[in-house]
C-alpha cells in the first residue's frame, strides 16, 4: 500500500463516516434555548412532581478577601406566590426570608464566589435545595428542556440566555442533549469550549463531545522537527488564523535546516546519492511554504518567529533512523495527511490554494521519510530495528494524545483543520500502517529527487 493511496482511503472514511464539524456553530434546529429572567438561568419550565407555592433562584455571594462577610442571599428570579398555602403565613414568610444555605448547587469563584440554590414552599414547610442530588429529587425525572438545562447548570457549565449554540436542549430518545460551554478567553492560556452534552431522565449527564470555540493560547502544528528546536514559534496575535499560520510557518522554516542536515548524515553514513540529493530538494519546497504560510500569517495579523536551533552532532544510523521514524514516518505523514484534508475542506480560498500546493509537496516529503526508513533499517542489527519500531509506535500513541484537544472552530472552517474526532478518525484509519514497518511503498526515489 503507497503513501497516496493510504491517504486516499483515509479521506474517504473521513468525509463518508458521522462527522461534527464545529463551522460556524452546530445546527440548533429543533433545540429549546434556555429560558431567562433578568439575563440568568429562569425557574419557569421546571415542572416537578410535587408542585410548591414557590420557586425561587437564589444566589449567595461571599467576598474571597472578605471571610466575615454575611450570607445574604439574593433573589435571581422567582415562579409562584411564597407561602400561599401555609398555616401560619408570617412564620412561614420569616423562615423564608432567611433561608441561607452554607453550598449550593451551583458554585463559580473568580475574585468572588457565587452559590446558587433554590428556595422553595409548600405548606407550612420551608426548603433550600443546595446540592445536586438534592436538585435532582426536586425535579424528579427529567421531562422539559428546561429541567436538562439545570442539570448542566448544577455541573458547572456555562449557559447563554442569547446564543442556542451555547445554551440550548433538544429531546433525544427517552433523554435530553444539552449544549453547554465552559471556560473564559481572557488571557494567555484561556479558552471557551462547547460542550454537548447527553442527560438522561434520572439527571444523569456526560459529555459526548467538545470544541473550542474561542482561545487566547497558541494551536500546535504537526511537522518534521529538526533536533536541537529550542523555541516554540507561538506569537501574541488576537486572531486564531494569524496565530496558526505563524507557527506553522515557524516549524517550516525549522524543516529547512532539518532536511539538510539529513541530507549531510545521509552522506556521512553513505547512503544512496538519488536519497540524498531528494532530502535537498525537499529542504528547497520546505523553503517555499515557509513563504506561502509567513505571508498568510501576516495577512491575519501575525508575524512569524524565526526558528532557534540548537548545534546538535552528526548523529549514529541508530539514532537517525530513530528520530525519522517518530518525526518522517508518523507526524510528517499525518502532517501530509492533514494538509491533504485541509486542501479539501478550507473555505478561505486564499488558503485552500496554499494548502493544494503544500500538501503535494508533504505528500512526497512522508513518502520519502518511508524511503528513508527502509534504507536505514537495511544498516541496522535486529536490535536498533526494533528500537526504531518502539519509537515509531510510541509517536503514534503520542500523536493521538495530542489530537484529543478540541480545535477552534474558525480553524476548522476557513483553515480547514479536521476536527478533534475526525482527527481521530483519520489517525486510527492509517495508524497500523504507521506502526508497522514496511507497510507503504513509496515512489521510486529518482522520481522524489526531481
Amino acid at each position: 500500500m503507497n503513501v497516496r493511496e493510504l491517504f486516499r482511503r483515509a479521506l474517504q472514511v473521513s468525509i463518508i463516516g458521522p462527522v461534527a464539524l464545529a463551522g460556524c456553530g452546530p445546527d440548533t434546529t429543533g433545540y429549546t434555548p434556555l429560558a431567562c429572567d433578568n439575563f440568568q438561568i429562569s425557574v419557569r419550565g421546571l415542572q416537578p412532581p410535587v408542585i410548591p407555592d414557590v420557586v425561587q433562584l437564589r444566589v449567595v455571594t461571599n467576598r474571597q478577601f472578605d471571610a466575615e462577610s454575611a450570607r445574604a442571599p439574593v433573589t435571581v428570579n422567582s415562579d409562584g406566590a411564597a407561602c400561599a398555602t401555609a398555616t401560619d403565613v408570617n412564620a412561614c414568610q420569616s423562615s423564608f426570608t432567611a433561608l441561607s444555605p452554607m453550598s449550593g448547587f451551583a458554585s463559580a469563584c473568580l475574585q468572588i464566589c457565587q452559590d446558587y440554590h433554590l428556595a422553595t414552599t409548600r405548606g407550612d414547610e420551608v426548603k433550600a435545595i443546595a446540592s445536586l442530588e438534592e436538585l435532582k429529587a426536586f425535579l424528579g425525572p427529567i421531562d422539559t428542556p428546561q429541567e436538562a438545562l439545570f442539570i448542566a447548570f448544577a455541573q458547572g457549565y456555562n449557559l447563554s440566555c442569547e446564543q442556542p449554540d451555547r445554551g440550548s436542549a433538544k429531546s433525544v430518545g427517552t433523554g435530553w442533549e444539552v449544549i453547554g460551554t465552559r471556560g473564559i478567553a481572557c488571557g494567555a492560556g484561556t479558552a471557551v469550549t462547547r460542550h454537548f452534552l447527553s442527560v438522561t431522565r434520572e439527571g444523569e449527564l456526560t459529555e459526548t463531545r467538545a470544541e473550542i470555540i474561542e482561545r487566547g493560547a497558541a494551536n500546535c502544528a504537526i511537522g518534521r522537527r529538526p533536533p536541537g528546536l529550542s523555541s516554540s514559534g507561538t506569537t501574541d496575535c488576537a486572531f486564531a488564523l494569524g496565530r496558526f499560520f505563524a507557527e506553522a510557518a515557524h516549524l517550516e522554516a525549522a524543516s529547512v535546516p532539518a532536511f539538510e542536515r539529513l541530507s549531510l548524515e545521509l552522506a556521512f553514513h553513505g547512503a544512496p546519492k538519488a536519497l540524498r540529493e531528494a532530502m535537498l530538494s525537499a529542504a528547497l519546497e520546505e523553503l517555499e511554504h515557509t513563504r506561502i504560510t509567513a505571508e498568510l500569517a501576516r495577512g491575519f495579523g501575525a508575524q512569524p518567529v524565526a526558528p532557534e536551533l540548537q548545534e546538535q552532532p552528526l548523529r549514529s544510523l541508530r539514532a537517525l533512523a530513530i528520530d525519522n521514524a517518530a518525526e518522517g514516518c508518523v507526524r510528517e505523514t499525518f502532517g501530509a495527511l492533514v494538509a491533504q484534508y485541509q486542501a479539501l475542506h478550507a473555505e478561505d480560498p486564499r488558503i485552500r490554494k496554499a494548502m493544494i500546493g503544500i500538501a503535494e509537496d508533504e505528500t512526497r516529503h512522508a513518502e520519502l521519510s518511508w524511503e528513508l526508513d527502509r534504507w536505514v533499517l537495511g544498516q541496522l542489527d535486529a536490535d536498533d530495528q526494533s528500537a526504531v519500531h518502539e519509537a515509531r509506535a510510541r509517536a503514534v500513541e503520542k500523536l493521538r494524545q495530542e489530537l484529543e484537544a478540541p480545535v477552534e472552530a474558525i480553524l476548522v472552517r476557513e483553515a480547514g483543520l479536521p476536527t478533534a474526532e475526525i482527527a481521530q478518525r483519520l489517525l486510527s484509519t492509517v495508524s497500523l500502517s504507521l506502526r508497522v514497518p514496511n507497510t507503504v511503498i513509496a515512489t521510486n526515489i529518482t522520481a522524489l529527487s526531481r
